[in-house]
């Protein structure tokens, strides 16, 4: 089993999301090229629900020990290498995994490189010259975009940004401490926290579509020679009715790594999520961007679903029936907290459909949603109107 302590579980959720991955796989050796000329490829550009963050992980398990029933991806068979799947980025925290959304579009593009970083924020999107903050040792990702759009014909760009900005980590790490220290709920006053916040925050997604369009143009591109696909959030967590788990007792905090109330879950599912998405659609029409709407991507495969179930012995590994979404690991006995509430390798096996999806669908905004039952090949795209 693994050992789970109330106070520890406060500091895990402190943890989450502070460290949220970028930096591209490295630019293979090629001439200059230009819109419409030379290899293609896709960009992906933002925080950790882009970058690959929790990639590691198939499922979750009680097992603490070698490969913890299958889950664990890093293990060696005499130990762990978080580089097998995290690449040189498991050293810096960026944990752009080899599962990452943009491997989705590797069939559709030459190249696919991922920017994104583990725990990025708006400024760390901007250009240095206008603002933007270099993060976890690599410049910001406008910098680095503009070298990749000198070597390759870049089509599409996504791009996942605002959530750290919103203050997503100390949202967490609110809730999770009045489930297990002070019997209250959060989404009251955490409510009031994300309205005080959220205009700001829109403010700087936009200016960060704006400085990726600046970048695009100064390397010759046309606002028509590629596209912008800014998407939203999952909800890591189910509603309280989809919980598996008794809202009374520590089933949810020793068992299954979701120590929330039902109505905060509820909030956190019906409330915050959707509030989000709806925010960022509207900074996507404002900015000619195509939007991917996720608020339901993960619907039944959440951190405690009742669809769900653990990983065992008895239960291995399924895309079908596992969970896709990291646990609050709160004692790091399997991993770093920041891979806490995470899409797991599932979860991104399902988001990589999600792009390839819409690679095929070059206008229109659109929602990407699972299949109960089945892993990645079940997700489907509805319209947006």
């Amino acid at each position: 089993m693994v050992p789970r302590r109330g106070r520890a579980w406060v500091r895990a959720a402190l943890a989450v999301g502070v460290g949220l991955a970028a930096l591209g796989q490295g630019l293979a050796g090629t001439a200059a090229a230009s819109p419409g000329y030379g290899p293609t490829a896709v960009v992906s550009m933002g925080d950790s629900y882009i970058s690959g963050e929790a990639g590691r992980w198939r499922g979750n398990s009680l097992t603490n020990s070698g490969s913890r029933a299958g889950t664990d991806r890093a293990w060696t068979g005499s130990g762990y290498d978080p580089s097998r799947v995290y690449g040189q980025t498991a050293a810096n925290g960026c944990h752009r995994s080899d599962s990452a959304e943009v491997q989705g579009a590797a069939g559709a593009a030459d190249t696919v490189v991922n920017l994104a970083c583990s725990g990025a924020t708006t400024r760390n999107v901007f250009r240095a010259s206008n603002g933007g903050q270099w993060f976890k040792g690599e410049a910001p990702q406008a910098d680095q975009l503009a070298a990749v759009a000198a070597s390759y014909d870049v089509e599409t760009i996504a791009l996942s940004i605002g959530g750290n900005d919103l203050g997503f980590a100390s949202i967490i790490e609110k809730c999770a401490k009045d489930y297990i220290i002070w019997y209250s709920y959060c989404h009251d006053d955490q409510q009031a926290v994300v309205d005080s916040k959220i205009d700001a925050v829109m403010a700087d997604v936009g200016k960060a579509v704006d400085e990726i369009r600046a970048v695009m143009s100064g390397a010759g591109y046309s606002s028509s020679a590629y596209r912008i696909v800014l998407q939203s959030y999952p909800s890591p967590i189910p509603r309280g009715s989809e919980n598996r788990y008794s809202e009374s007792g520590w089933s949810r905090v020793h068992t299954g790594g979701c120590p929330f109330w039902n109505k905060d879950a509820d909030w956190a599912r019906d409330g915050l999520v959707p509030q989000l998405a709806d925010r960022l659609r509207a900074v996507a029409a404002a900015k000619g961007a195509q939007f991917l709407d996720l608020r339901d991507m993960l619907q039944g495969r959440e951190v405690c679903a009742k669809a769900s179930r653990l990983v065992s012995a008895s239960q291995p590994p399924s895309a079908a029936a596992s969970e896709w979404v990291r646990w609050i690991d709160s004692n790091e006995t399997q991993g770093p907290i920041q891979e806490s509430m995470h899409p797991n390798h599932y979860g991104q096996l399902a988001q990589q459909r999600c792009l390839a999806l819409i690679q095929g669908r070059p206008s229109g905004n659109h929602a990407c949603r699972n299949t109960a039952g089945y892993g990645a090949s079940g997700m489907y795209l509805t319209g947006l109107y």
